[in-house]
């Protein structure tokens, strides 16, 4: 229905709505350097933690079209909150009349694969905004793929904002790391696994591993996002035939563009953002 010689090519689209799913963007670049990649973050909206699903849905449908209607074959919502509110209505709902021949791919799956084979306890923890948590796509995915695994949840409302204030390696933020663990193992003291359902959070990995028994295994994201796509490119051809290959990577923001490079070179090592401001609707 669809030869090979019509569909387009272009860049990997990468979505987050703010400027935590660059941790996963790198991620990409190391492991599959090859490749280009468009980067969108809905900066002037951010958070999505706290808001609605009807409007992360919106809000994260729209930048899908955007980054589709730029050419994107493939589209990575690198953001939990998206991942957790929109992503299965976006895949079954809206991609087979926008274009079944592209596709929509998510974190928390490829996050969630290696937590029955981490844990022996079978108590893992969770800790994540609030829309993620509240949404219970951790549990639900978990329990699909390890029924045994009980999963509890905490939310830490205040530790993407001290990322993006560039506060996270401050003494001031000690005091809300410890706290949404403690009331986490609290909850569940059994609990030998955490994974940090959040894309902002290894800014904080090194705060958060100070304040965990050293027993409790972290499960971090960007890794495991990264090699899930490279898989995925590997086992589906014809995508991976699609993602052009340049080593360009691309940068957009619904925020200004200074204020995008400044907050951004806390999370990207690169000297010089190519940055452009796109508008949503």
């Amino acid at each position: 229905m669809y030869p090979s010689s019509t569909l387009k090519t272009g860049p990997i689209g990468v979505f987050d709505s703010g400027y935590g799913g660059l941790t996963i963007l790198e991620k990409f670049r190391e492991l599959l350097p090859q490749y280009d990649y468009l980067y969108l973050g809905d900066n002037a909206r951010t958070p999505y933690g706290s808001r609605s699903f009807e409007i992360v849905y919106e809000f994260t449908l729209q930048a899908v079209k955007k980054l589709f209607g730029l050419g994107c074959p493939l589209v990575v919502i690198a953001c939990n909150t998206a991942s957790a509110k929109a992503l299965r209505t976006i895949q079954q709902h809206d991609l087979p009349h926008l274009d079944p021949t592209r596709r929509v791919l998510g974190v928390i799956r490829p996050t969630v694969e290696c937590i029955g084979h981490v844990t022996r306890t079978r108590h893992v923890g969770l800790l994540a905004t609030v829309g993620t948590v509240k949404s219970q796509s951790y549990p639900l995915e978990i329990k699909k793929l390890f029924p045994d695994v009980q999963v509890t949840g905490e939310a830490c409302p205040l530790w993407v904002p001290l990322v993006e204030n560039n506060e996270y390696d401050s003494e001031g933020a000690d005091y809300f790391v410890k706290k949404y663990i403690n009331e986490l193992l609290e909850k569940d003291p059994e609990t030998d696994t955490i994974i940090l359902g959040c894309t902002h959070y290894p800014l904080l990995q090194e705060k958060i591993r100070q304040f965990t028994p050293p027993h409790i295994r972290l499960i971090a994201q960007g890794e495991l996002v990264a090699e899930s796509l490279k898989d995925y490119l590997h086992r589906h051809p014809e995508m991976n035939a699609r993602c052009t290959r340049g080593r360009h990577c691309r940068f957009l923001t619904t925020e200004s563009v200074e204020k995008f490079r400044e907050s951004a070179s806390v999370f990207l090592h690169d000297k010089e953002v190519d940055v452009r401001n796109v508008v949503l609707e």
